[in-house]
């Protein structure tokens, strides 16, 4: 099943221009990377994929599961930008608590967050409070939240934001290996994020889609003159400034 946007309009107010307007989109299998500036409407897509907020007209959906239901929240994952600590919380009952939210009882919620913790590679940090692991280590617990309760669709937003480049390295490992059984959408404004590790690419700027497809296709667009090692920067760029309007 694939998570898809079908003609979703989103706005901040009624008056205000839609961030997302007959918006329509499907998430497929694997890691897809979102990439855009600041301002495209990453966040807003992912927050309406999650059904934290709801689209104004158009609607989402996991297959036959219908965007706010409880079966739909369940098999869909979200995590936001930042993750706050619970200092009272060691790692293992952070996940647990996360999986009690979601509607699972309580036994099921703890045992199902050691293993989630172990998926993450943290196993050995389930007793440490949530308040003395790092910031690179915080995250993956958000991670591990968001499988807790078995989510088929994983969406992120802005996961490496403030992590160095080891902390980053071990995050894009951890995600090729979890993107094998689950959906994952990350989102970025940094086309370094796993650009070339992605099976699939999307672009979004100022709420239009203006590329998707597999990480080759979108390596394409970068211009012959520009060095391998910046391929994904030179695609990038191409994408933005072949946009109509483009002030690039």
């Amino acid at each position: 099943m694939m998570l898809r946007y079908d003609r979703c309009t989103y706005s901040y107010g009624r008056r205000k221009r839609p961030v997302l307007d007959e918006f329509t989109y499907e998430v497929q299998q694997g890691l897809t990377v979102l990439l855009g500036p600041n301002g495209a409407g990453k966040s807003t897509l992912l927050r309406l994929g999650a059904s934290v907020t709801t689209p104004r007209s158009g609607r989402v959906a996991l297959g036959r599961l219908k965007g706010g239901s409880r079966e739909f929240r369940r098999a869909v994952a979200w995590m936001p930008q930042n993750i706050a600590p619970v200092p009272s919380l060691t790692a293992r009952e952070y996940v647990a608590y996360v999986g009690w939210l979601k509607g699972m009882s309580r036994s099921d919620a703890w045992d199902a967050a050691r293993d989630a913790l172990r998926r993450v590679e943290l196993g050995d940090k389930e007793n440490e409070r949530t308040n003395n692991v790092s910031g690179g280590q915080l995250r993956r617990i958000g991670v591990a939240g968001s499988l807790v309760h078995g989510a088929r669709v994983l969406l992120l937003d802005e996961p490496t934001a403030g992590m160095d480049p080891r902390q980053r390295r071990v995050f894009r490992d951890l995600l090729r290996g979890l993107s094998e059984n689950v959906a994952v959408l990350l989102s970025t404004h940094d086309v370094a994020d796993l650009a070339e590790e992605a099976d699939q690419v999307a672009v979004l700027e100022s709420g239009r889609l203006l590329h998707s497809g597999t990480a080759d296709s979108f390596l394409a667009h970068c211009p012959p003159d520009v060095p391998s090692a910046r391929a994904a920067e030179g695609a990038y760029s191409a994408v933005l400034e072949g946009a109509p309007g483009s002030l690039l």
